[in-house]
């Protein structure tokens, strides 16, 4: 089960930064994750200052 960024995403970056599996890139206007290369690991949940990223 990856996790997904809602749209209260600011494309702060933090997130993508802290990704170990370098899951996380700029979409349009929000950062998206690519459930494929997901570990499920919850680092980008625990990093995003708006509480926009969760469990799919």
């Amino acid at each position: 089960m990856a996790y997904v960024i809602s749209d209260e995403c600011v494309a702060c970056g933090t997130c993508a930064d802290a990704c170990p599996a370098g899951a996380i890139s700029e979409g349009d206007g929000k950062y998206v994750i690519d459930a494929d290369q997901c570990l499920d690991c919850g680092t980008c949940e625990g990093e995003c200052p708006t509480g926009a990223i969760s469990a799919e």
